[in-house]
């Protein structure tokens, strides 16, 4: 039996090493999964925008003799933003921080839209035109919501890949990239009436 311990010491320990292994790569994937998820909500909040804005430009269109330009503007914004499509399992810098300006430009325009309408009383007075405002607003808030959820997924991820001795064995998987804001997000809005 003497003859055999050292083998049967060194068969746990490598038992161990396999089941440890095993053990942060399950975790790595649970990870990685919460984080892909975490970006669905993300880009599900914007689409959610998205959607609104059709149906505040019908609104627009339909209630006022609109300036066709700032309605062009809104319309080929949201066209622009939901052509920038991003794979979760594989997010670079580059790639968010495309997404986010066309995002941004959306966001502009929007805004530009929204200025552009106190010059119609008769439209800020019809209820669509205002529950569409307040679900724009809403889903402002989801969008904001969603990021903040996505970034402190991309921290526990990264924070578990990149740590060692998980990163010895967790060589395939990377860092990803957390979602900034645009370049002038600090400055705050200037509304002209």
């Amino acid at each position: 039996m003497r003859k055999f311990l050292p083998w049967i010491i060194v068969g746990g320990i490598l038992l161990i090493l396999v089941f440890w292994v095993i053990s942060v790569k399950n975790t790595a994937l649970q990870y990685s999964q919460a984080t892909g998820k975490e970006w669905g909500n993300v880009d599900a909040a914007y689409q959610r925008r998205n959607d609104l804005i059709g149906n505040l430009v019908n609104t627009v269109k339909g209630a006022a003799d609109f300036e066709k330009s700032t309605l062009t503007a809104v319309i080929e914004a949201r066209a622009k933003a939901t052509s920038v499509t991003i794979d979760p399992s594989n997010i670079t810098p580059e790639q968010l921080t495309q997404y986010s300006q066309a995002q941004s430009g959306v966001t502009s325009s929007l805004g530009r839209l929204l200025v552009s309408v106190e010059k119609y009383p008769e439209l800020k007075a019809n209820s669509n035109f205002l529950k569409l405002q307040d679900e724009l607003s809403s889903t402002e808030n989801q969008i904001l919501t969603a990021r903040t959820r996505f970034n402190e997924s991309v921290e526990k991820y990264n924070g578990y890949v990149l740590k060692t001795p998980n990163n010895l064995v967790l060589g395939s998987y990377k860092e990803k990239a957390f979602f900034k804001s645009v370049e002038g997000a600090d400055k705050p809005v200037e509304v002209k009436f």
